[in-house]
């Protein structure tokens, strides 16, 4: 057998995107870059980046998500993370024709945080925002104030970004992951909005407040109130030390 001899592949590079959701005006929405550089200069994208040769994935995909954006996350192993955001691998997707420079496979990471600050444009971002999925979504089939089509999300992050959304909206049924989008103590009624934005649908407060405090290990009650959300004063939670949800949070069909 010959010996391996690298130059006889040809060369590909590897890039981190991120999928980056929060709660916001109660509708759940996703960050944005407008790109600084070609290809697809001016067009929205996710915030992503290449990984260099000295870091890991998970590495590359918290630089990025800072020097693009000036946000910080971590994931669940790291110490209590910045604005308690959920960072974890999302996945992978090695389309050939996916990037027009040269063969790019990006490792997609979904990221879950509170309601966030406004994001600073850095890196090679021209400009950041949050914007509902759904307008991000549906963007090739939206107008521009000028009557023109508006462009869709650069590369293939559409596809990347209705991943990540599918991926939030089944993991609150069977897992914690809810809180990750609400502060380190929260209200019942909070938490519900967040399972109204991620999934898309009203749902009974009576009914939720009967579920999520009856599941095992979902909420610990904090022992303190608030009336942030007007009215009577709101009993707060934290969340508990379950990971997974038994009975599960079933997603209503809409």
């Amino acid at each position: 057998m010959p010996p391996y001899d690298p130059s006889a592949f040809p060369p590909f590079a590897v890039t981190v995107d991120l999928v980056v959701l929060t709660v916001r005006r109660h509708a759940l929405c996703a960050l944005a870059v407008r790109r600084g550089e070609p290809p697809f200069q001016g067009r929205w994208a996710l915030p992503g980046g290449f990984v260099r040769a000295d870091e890991d994935l998970e590495e590359a995909a918290a630089r990025e998500l800072a020097e693009e954006t000036g946000l910080h996350a971590q994931s669940p192993a790291g110490p209590s993370p910045v604005y308690g955001a959920h960072l974890e691998q999302l996945a992978t997707y090695g389309d050939p024709k996916r990037d027009p420079r040269m063969r790019v496979v990006s490792v997609a990471h979904l990221v879950l945080a509170p309601d966030l600050p406004a994001p600073k444009a850095g890196g090679d971002a021209h400009s950041a925002r949050w914007a509902p999925v759904e307008t991000l979504l549906e963007q090739d089939d939206a107008l521009t104030r000028e009557g023109e089509m508006a462009a869709p999300l650069a590369f293939d992050h559409a596809q990347i970004l209705a991943d990540g959304v599918e991926r939030a909206r089944s993991k609150i049924e069977y897992s914690s992951l809810a809180t990750a989008f609400c502060p380190p103590e929260f209200t019942v009624g909070e938490l519900r909005r967040v399972y109204e934005a991620v999934w898309g649908v009203a749902l009974d407060p009576r009914n939720f407040h009967r579920k999520v405090t009856g599941t095992p290990g979902f909420l610990v009650p904090t022992g303190g109130t608030t009336t942030r959300q007007g009215g009577r004063p709101a009993q707060l939670f934290r969340a508990g030390g379950a990971t997974l949800l038994n009975p599960p949070m079933l997603r209503p069909e809409v």
